[in-house]
């Protein structure tokens, strides 16, 4: 069905990166699948609207989360619309596929000081997966990078002297993010430990695995996870959970949202505008608790 040929497109035109890639190939995989079993269709040319559908309705009853199926259609409109491009078909089945609206809910956010607890720890870490694990803790938290920005961070990425960080975002997109005298001391030492462990590796990836290989996604989530249950009883607790906490507690403080915006690397305000409500909501509790008027007395 080309897919193979539509992921090499976003591989080398689009310039995605592999995890967006992985995602993509296991949502393609997943809808040929159902396809195959349900109609009997592997020519991209017999898709109709009413398969696609078909399928939605299938992820609905399998209790897939609105996102989740959001999320898998866009994979499908992108695909269709690739095939389009290539004269493959003429029309994409999916403008006449509507996608499930969203609830709005807010991002999941963990309370500053909560986050305190591990950002200060008692004693600096003396072994290496100990101080590797602090250093994603901080990275994540102290510069809201995504977890794929954060794989993909390289030793020549830091620049201690000018204290700050080169993270390659969406898009194939550069950005320069500050870090603190702290945060660039916690990195030279993080450095010493990981030369110190792995003396001979030529690896070039700033984080790795006890074997000296390049971390990988599920063992950042892993770490995350374990750090933030000592912390919170919340139910979400990804790396997502620490990108949102950084940009909500900018926010919080008073930070310009445009500003937010570029630390974040988002290509438009929409998306980071969300992170002002947890300042709305606050500034409404100070105001129903102080203002002789507000009628909370």
């Amino acid at each position: 069905m080309t897919t193979t040929e539509f992921l090499r497109y976003l591989q080398y035109e689009k310039r995605f990166s592999l995890y967006t890639i992985e995602a993509y190939r296991t949502d393609l995989l997943q809808f040929t699948t159902y396809l195959q079993n349900q109609y009997e269709i592997a020519d991209p040319t017999l898709i109709q609207h009413i398969h696609i559908r078909s399928w939605a309705v299938s992820l609905m009853e399998q209790k897939s989360a609105a996102s989740t199926i959001r999320r898998k259609l866009s994979t499908l409109k992108s695909y269709f619309r690739y095939l389009q491009r290539e004269k493959i078909i003429p029309r994409s089945p999916m403008l006449q596929v509507s996608l499930p609206k969203l609830g709005k809910r807010l991002p999941a956010v963990v309370p500053e000081q909560n986050l305190a607890q591990l950002l200060d720890p008692i004693e600096t870490p003396s072994d290496y997966l100990t101080m590797r694990d602090q250093v994603i803790i901080e990275l994540l938290y102290l510069t809201g990078m995504r977890r794929a920005e954060l794989l993909g961070l390289k030793v020549s990425d830091l620049n201690m002297h000018a204290q700050t960080i080169k993270v390659l975002g969406k898009g194939n997109k550069e950005r320069l993010i500050p870090i603190s005298h702290a945060t660039a001391t916690l990195l030279k030492q993080y450095l010493d430990l990981r030369t110190a462990a792995f003396s001979s590796t030529n690896e070039t990836a700033l984080l790795l695995t006890h074997q000296g290989k390049p971390a990988y996604p599920k063992l950042v989530y892993r770490i995350v996870n374990a750090y933030l249950s000592t912390v919170t009883t919340q139910e979400k607790r990804s790396p997502h959970v620490l990108r949102h906490s950084f940009a909500t507690h900018l926010s919080d403080h008073g930070a310009d949202l445009n500003a937010i915006k570029e630390l974040l690397g988002h290509s438009s305000l929409a998306a980071t505008q969300i992170y002002t409500h947890h300042s709305i909501e606050r500034l409404k509790k100070i105001y129903q608790q102080a203002h002789p008027k507000s009628g909370a007395q």
